[in-house]
Formats: structure tokens, C-alpha cells, sequence
């Protein structure tokens, strides 16, 4: 649930025709939710399982496979964004976020070029487009905001990743307002539950709390930004589904619970937290003697959170790209 006492912001991960032309709207008047996020992952799982994309492909015969995929996706995102304007024309947040081509990670200009064309072919105000942490995408970042497209920089795993978005959203937003754009928003997508689900074995051999690393990392990440204050740039928690029975569904909501910041996670963790019936307190921010010291910890015990990061990054790369691959060939 928002909870705009606190200025905490809960958008829903998850894309499906159906869902977004029936429930979607319900959750938004509810004031469950105030935004979402779509990546290649979630839009080959709604058009590999749901029949309401076989006319729109049965139309599109003839194109590329990325035409189709385009097409589809730029219908999805546009009735998101129109169930979302109410929210967004009072200031509430409203956006649905949408991720250029993962294979244009590297490539700066033609991930700007994506953004661009796909802002304007969706023809709403309120599109995030999301771009990934790397070398490339913190200058796409820049030239993005510069012109008034608002971003959500996605797969953050390092305090690193987080200054080197930070400085380039800051940038961007400096141009914007000295060329006389409107106000526009930006988040830093930090991802949270990968680190858990990658170190937990090994941190339980070690005797050391399990499911602690990704909150640990995303509140050191959430102080950086915070330090930094910016009205328009938040951290957005992602991530945040749990996998397993091991931890509560709503988990990575309640314990990452701040101020000034988002979580957009799966349907059901969201409707885990709803059934709650009440706000989590907020757990953010957390001391940076606490969180030095469980890295501390982890470092004692030989785990080398810089390869951590770097394998996480190369991971999440892989991941959208084999999504989104595996996607194109289904409706080639």
C-alpha cells in the first residue's frame, strides 16, 4: 500500500494484457499501488502464456520479430500509463516503466535512439524508460533526462553502479532545468533478493544470517542516495519477490520500508503485504556502523562482495537478454 505519510511509493512488477484492462485499475484506486515496471522477463512470460496477444500477432504478419514485439509492448505500456494518469496528473507518482533492447546494453547511442523512439511512440507523459547500470547506459541516462524522458535506471547491484547513476541523472536533470523543462522524476532500481538467493547456502555453512545480504546492501545503497538528496531521484527497491518458503511473501517490502523511496514487486507479495491490512514502520535508514559491520563479517569469512557485484551485473544482463531472445524467436 502508498503510503504518502512517509513518501513510500509501491508499484506492481508485472505486465499482462487481461490483467491491465480488468484488476490493473483497481489496485490504482485502491491506492495500492501508484506505479509499475515492466522488464524483457515479465513481457516474454505474458506473451508465451496469455492468449490476449493472438490477434494483435495474427496483425502483425509480415513484420520482424522485434516490430511484433514492439507493437505489443507499446500498446501494453500506453493502457498502463493511461490507467496511471490519474495518479500522475496529481503528483502521486502514475509511471510504468518500460526497458530498451537488453542487447543495446553497450552501446550508448542507440540505447538514446531506443528511449527516444519509444517515449514518443507510446505518447504519454508518464513512461519511465528503463536503462541498465553499465558504462553505456550512464551516459543514455544523461541525454535521456536532459531532454525531459524520465529514467529508471535498472540493475543496480553496487554502491558504485548507484554514485555513477546519481551523477549522471544529476546531470541530465541540470540540463533540463536550464533549457526550461518541466519537473520530472527519476529512480535508481536497486535489486535485492539476487544476493540472497546467491549467498545463502554458503553464509548458513558459515553460521552467518541468511536473506540479510541484499537488505544490507540496498539500505547502504538507499543512505548514499539519501546523503545526495534529490526531490526527484529515489532508490527503488527490485527485486523483491521471494522464491521459496523459507521467508514471509511480503518480506523484502516490510524490511526495506523508507522514506522517499519505492519497492515494485510481484503481484503476490504485494497482495501478501495488502492482507497485512496496515503500513510496515519504516526501517530505513539504518545506521552505517550496522551495515559496515555485516560487510565487515562477510569479508572475515572470505566472501569478496566486489566479484559478488560483478557476477550479479553479468548475470542480470544475461538473464534479459536470453528473455527477451527466447521471446523474439517464439513470435518470429
Amino acid at each position: 500500500m502508498v503510503n504518502r505519510d512517509i513518501g513510500f511509493s509501491l508499484w506492481l512488477d508485472f505486465i499482462e494484457r487481461d490483467y491491465l484492462k480488468n484488476e490493473f485499475s483497481k489496485l490504482i484506486d485502491k491506492c495500492v499501488i501508484n506505479g509499475a515496471t515492466s522488464n524483457p522477463s515479465i513481457f516474454a512470460a505474458a506473451i508465451a502464456n496469455s492468449p490476449a496477444y493472438k490477434a494483435q500477432l495474427e496483425s502483425l504478419k509480415g513484420k520482424s520479430a522485434k516490430e511484433k514485439y514492439e507493437a505489443l509492448a507499446i500498446e501494453d505500456i500506453r493502457t498502463a500509463a493511461q490507467a496511471l494518469r490519474r495518479a500522475y496528473d496529481k503528483g502521486n507518482d502514475g509511471y510504468i516503466s518500460i526497458e530498451v533492447d537488453p542487447f543495446l546494453s553497450n552501446d550508448t547511442q542507440a540505447t538514446i535512439e531506443e528511449g527516444k523512439r519509444l517515449f514518443s511512440a507510446i505518447g504519454e507523459p508518464n513512461i519511465m524508460i528503463k536503462v541498465p547500470a553499465t558504462e553505456a547506459g550512464y551516459a543514455a541516462m544523461t541525454e535521456l533526462l536532459s531532454i525531459g524522458i524520465p529514467v529508471n535506471a535498472t540493475l543496480v547491484f553496487s554502491p558504485k553502479q548507484a554514485k555513477r547513476c546519481l551523477k549522471a541523472m544529476t546531470k541530465g536533470l541540470d540540463s533540463l532545468e536550464v533549457d526550461g523543462g518541466g519537473k520530472i522524476d527519476a529512480v535508481i532500481s536497486v535489486f535485492v533478493s539476487r544476493f540472497d538467493r546467491l549467498l545463502d547456502t554458503e553464509l548458513e555453512q558459515e553460521g552467518i544470517d541468511i536473506s540479510k545480504t541484499g537488505i544490507y546492501n540496498a539500505a547502504k545503497i538507499y543512505n548514499l542516495i539519501e546523503k545526495n538528496y534529490t526531490p526527484c531521484i529515489r532508490t527503488l527497491f527490485a527485486s523483491t519477490g521471494v522464491k521459496g518458503d523459507n521467508l514471509e511473501a511480503d518480506y523484502y517490502i516490510r524490511e526495506l520500508m523508507a522514506p522517499h523511496s519505492v519497492n515494485t514487486a510481484p503481484l503476490t507479495t504485494i497482495e501478501a503485504y495488502v492482507e497485512r491490512g496496515k503500513h510496515a514502520e519504516p526501517k530505513l535508514p539504518m545506521e552505517e556502523s550496522e551495515i559496515n559491520g555485516y560487510f565487515t563479517k562477510l569479508a572475515d569469512n572470505g566472501f569478496d562482495m566486489e566479484e559478488v557485484y560483478a557476477s550479479l551485473l553479468k548475470e542480470g544482463l544475461q538473464a534479459f537478454e536470453e528473455a527477451f531472445q527466447k521471446m523474439l524467436d517464439s513470435i518470429e
